[in-house]
């Protein structure tokens, strides 16, 4: 049975991608975008099975709208990808108040507005599937990148919990962490702040890093993972993408271990009471 996905940030890089790969076995898709010329390529070759909307979702209006109009068209909406979001590059220091706001406001609030946008829909069909997607920084830092990594921990943050108060309305909840990829999320999408001269090992190190062959996924293999992903009977909580994401998380995790269990007695004894267990 075909699906009805709304993809927003449908107008390039992974939006694109599984848009089309969503097309192409049949499925229904309304594609949100600011930019719809670069969606009408879709609308071209698919017809009626491609509903395109305009759309900012920093405007909170604009995207209860854009799911009415969705749920009007298409009558359900089985699968919200909340997919929409930029890079904004610069260490803490040197992003400015409107440069951190506006980062949040798209990565973070932009996917609160569809995501409580599309709740009603689902609860009274009994049934859906949110996607977001968040990223290996969402789980683990790199420098440069602090204010991106904040708006991505703050997107698990908000998911996990929303995973725990929908299941029982049939609603599936899934997190997407990607490692970096070949997309214009690194290019002509992102933001730079104003630099600081002090930064500039910080930054020459994080481009080194960056510059390992390899290091780039292809965005175009990722589509049968969503594929796999949305058509799961239990999909997972948390779904990385790459080759580089397991073992930066995993390492991470068991340094943050670790340390835990280093300062283990601290920690309790900082409790203020014995804690009694049994009787």
């Amino acid at each position: 049975m075909s699906k009805v996905i709304l993809i927003t940030g449908a107008s390039r890089g992974f939006g694109k991608i599984w848009a089309e790969a969503f097309l192409k076995r049949g499925d229904r898709v309304v594609a949100t975008g600011r930019n719809l010329a670069a969606i009408q390529d879709l609308v071209n070759e698919y017809g009626d099975r491609v509903l395109p909307i305009q759309l900012d979702v920093n405007d909170r209006e604009a995207c209860f709208a854009a799911v009415n109009v969705a749920k009007d068209h298409f009558g359900r909406i089985d699968v919200l990808i909340n997919n929409a979001g930029y890079g904004l590059f610069g260490t803490v220091e040197e992003t400015s108040e409107q440069e951190a706001r506006d980062q949040m406001e798209t990565n973070f609030f932009g996917v609160l507005w569809l995501t409580q946008a599309v709740l009603p829909v689902m609860r009274a069909q009994k049934s859906g599937h949110i996607i977001q997607v968040s990223s290996y920084l969402g789980l683990i830092t790199v420098p440069v990148l602090g204010i991106y990594n904040a708006s991505k921990f703050a997107v698990e943050g908000l998911t996990e919990t929303l995973a725990s108060e929908v299941k029982a309305f049939g609603i599936n909840v899934s997190l997407l962490e990607p490692n970096g990829y070949a997309t214009s999320w690194s290019g002509d999408s992102a933001f730079q702040t104003e630099s600081m001269e002090i930064y500039n090992p910080v930054k020459e190190a994080f481009q080194q890093a960056a510059s390992t062959p390899g290091f780039f996924g292809q965005p175009e293999a990722t589509a049968e993972a969503i594929l796999k992903l949305v058509d799961a009977a239990q999909p997972p909580l948390r779904l990385l993408l790459g080759a580089f994401a397991y073992p930066a998380v995993k390492a991470a995790y068991e340094e943050r271990l670790a340390s835990f269990e280093d300062w283990k007695e601290v920690s309790e004894a900082a409790h203020g009471t014995s804690i009694k267990t049994g009787n």
